[in-house]
């Protein structure tokens, strides 16, 4: 079997991803990563998700994202709520995290290396989501390129593909997908500013995307009882 990295935030388009990986074929080291967001439940469900998917191990990396602010999930800045899908602007959000997706992937570069894996997964998505410019198939190409032009494995021939299965899918395909892989979306999180009991705000981007998808679907989410 190959080795694949998975990154896994414990939401639901990382979770669907990894359980494509599983259904590839592929032995699935998990990355995490615990960088200073506001919401750390999120970490709580990658580690339920991992477990469920019996990965070969699941590593959650600190690293302080604060440090640098200007974002909602890791500056004193409110997340913004609204009352629907529609109210969800083009522009870049004050959720986006600076540089996150490159930080992320480069510790899975790193551990790929070393793992003999020649196949990273991520859950970026360009259909329904919140703009942000590292969930692009423009910026995962070029970072596969440099990827390839950085590591010693790639330099003496075994080239690194990162995969975005879910890159060209709206958020009810991928819940489709993930439904009929056995995912068990009661075990993720996708709320960015959960409520005190943990429950989704149910009005920030993330929890009305999940709602739409889920209603496209024409399933019920778990999570909401």
């Amino acid at each position: 079997m190959k080795n694949a990295i998975v990154l896994l935030s414990g939401g639901l388009d990382s979770t669907t991803t990894l359980a494509i990986a599983k259904e590839a074929g592929f032995q699935i080291y998990a990355m995490s990563f615990d960088y200073g967001q506001r919401h750390y439940i999120e970490l709580e469900s990658a580690k339920k998700t991992a477990t469920e998917f019996n990965v070969i191990y699941h590593k959650i990396i600190s690293i302080d994202l604060t440090i640098f602010g200007y974002s909602a999930l890791t500056d004193d800045i409110d997340v913004p709520k609204r009352k629907s899908v529609k109210e969800i602007q083009n522009d870049i959000p004050i959720t986006y995290v600076p540089a996150r997706n490159t930080i992320f992937l480069s510790y899975a570069v790193a551990c790929a290396e070393v793992n003999q894996a020649h196949d990273i997964f991520i859950g970026v998505n360009a259909v329904d989501y919140s703009g942000y410019p590292d969930c692009r198939t423009e910026y995962i190409k070029a970072y596969q390129k440099m990827a390839n032009l950085a590591t010693k494995t790639s330099v003496e021939g075994q080239q690194l593909t990162i995969h975005t299965p879910l890159i060209n899918l709206s958020k009810s395909d991928i819940i489709t997908k993930g439904i009929n892989l056995g995912v068990d979306y009661g075990l993720t999180h996708s709320c960015y500013h959960p409520l005190i009991n943990n429950s989704p705000c149910r009005q920030c981007d993330s929890c009305l995307l999940r709602a739409k998808g889920f209603l496209d679907a024409g399933v019920c989410d778990p999570l909401i009882k």
